[in-house]
């Protein structure tokens, strides 16, 4: 698998995701700085999405990385991605929409992956961490780059 960094807010299913793409047990806990995982994916912690000081640590890390995946929950109302944040990362910027199993609505859907491509994202995949669904999708889209 390509090398991938996950950036998004506190409980936005990043390490979730990592732990799902890796075929791992889920094992739900708080990031508290940078780690890799399976030597192919860089979990962030979120603060260093939610607080401007620590995008550098964002970029400079992503430089490791061939691809940049924004996350978002598909039940979380507050957007926090700057638009064209995707400039700051020399790299392919994938947006991926989690939780989808806690809010499915169409329109829901719609608001969340317009705002991940207003942040640059060049592509956007919906998944649950929970059952599973979409993560082949974006691993095979991953590989493609």
């Amino acid at each position: 698998m390509k090398k991938i960094i996950l950036v998004g807010k506190s409980g936005s299913g990043k390490t979730s995701l990592c732990q799902r793409m890796l075929h791992e047990e889920l094992n739900y806990k708080k990031t508290q700085a940078i780690e890799v995982l399976g030597g192919t994916a860089i979990d962030t912690p979120g603060e260093y999405l939610e607080h401007r000081q620590f995008y550098k640590a964002l970029v400079v890390t992503a430089v490791d990385a061939d691809a940049v995946l924004l996350l978002h929950a598909a039940n979380d109302t507050e957007f926090v991605f700057s638009p064209r944040m995707s400039g700051m990362f020399n790299r392919p910027v994938i947006g991926v929409v989690t939780k989808t199993d806690l809010d499915s609505r169409p329109e829901r859907l719609s608001q969340v992956e317009y705002a991940l491509r207003y942040a640059g994202a060049q592509a956007v995949f919906f998944v649950s961490n929970r059952t599973g669904e979409g993560i082949d999708s974006l691993k095979e889209y991953i590989e493609k780059l």
